[in-house]
């Protein structure tokens, strides 16, 4: 059963999975948000737990940074493990001037620059998008945690430090609340293997005012958006069982 990426045995991961992109992050969720954590697996460094939230079966697994990187662990995730349903609790950096640093924003879709998509079927612009019920459930779960919950598109890139001041301009007349790494490869790759998926993310800095947190800020500001995305991942399972 195990694959190149990840050694659990049957049976180790939730059918629903917390996704951070860093495997620190993926371990402190594992030691401070879940109950009973165990480690279920630790190949190449990325670390994955399996244990519970509010009495449900939740797992937490990192999923490094970009589009590949998170499209392998999603499709064996989904395709070896029975994962049915994969929850992304990154960072971004904001676009518009109405995103503010520590806000959350629930990624209805996302937009891409990545070449990945457009392989999957030629000649078709994928339209990259979040379960409709999981980012319902998230909307309502973002209504108990205060101001500063946006919901919309994102840009997915694959540039980090490429610096585009038109494009941002542009994507914020088209209303993109923020810019990751990651979404869009989560979203694609739930459509191919008929799962379910989610990203929740924090505005860990800001594309056109040039701000940004520390380290230390954006481990203290991840709260609010791993209890939306736990909520909204137990909630679609209710709706669902």
């Amino acid at each position: 059963m195990a694959t190149p990426h990840i050694s659990a045995a049957p049976g180790d991961f939730a059918p629903q999975v917390l996704m951070p992109g860093d495997p620190r992050r993926a371990r402190r969720i594992a030691e401070d948000f879940l109950q009973d954590a165990r480690l279920v697996t630790e190949v190449r460094g990325i670390e994955g737990y399996t244990g519970t939230w509010r009495g449900r079966p939740l797992s937490v697994l990192a999923s490094g940074m970009g589009m590949p990187s998170i499209t392998i662990y999603a499709t064996e995730l989904f395709r070896v493990y029975g994962v049915r349903a994969i929850a992304r609790v990154g960072t971004c950096g904001g676009i518009p001037s109405s995103v503010a640093l520590r806000d959350v924003v629930v990624a209805t879709a996302a937009h891409t620059d990545s070449a990945m998509s457009a392989q999957r079927i030629p000649g078709v612009q994928l339209s990259h998008t979040a379960t409709f019920e999981l980012a319902a459930a998230a909307s309502e779960a973002a209504a108990g945690q205060g101001a500063g919950v946006h919901v919309g598109p994102v840009l997915t890139s694959d540039h980090f430090y490429l610096q585009r001041p038109d494009l941002f301009e542009r994507l914020a007349a088209h209303g993109t609340l923020a810019v990751e790494m990651e979404a869009a490869g989560l979203y694609a790759t739930a459509a191919a293997e008929g799962g379910r998926a989610l990203a929740v993310l924090t505005v860990t800095d800001h594309v056109r005012h040039e701000e940004t947190l520390t380290p230390e800020e954006r481990e203290a500001e991840f709260d609010r958006a791993l209890i939306i995305a736990a909520t909204a991942l137990t909630a679609a399972t209710e709706t669902n069982s």
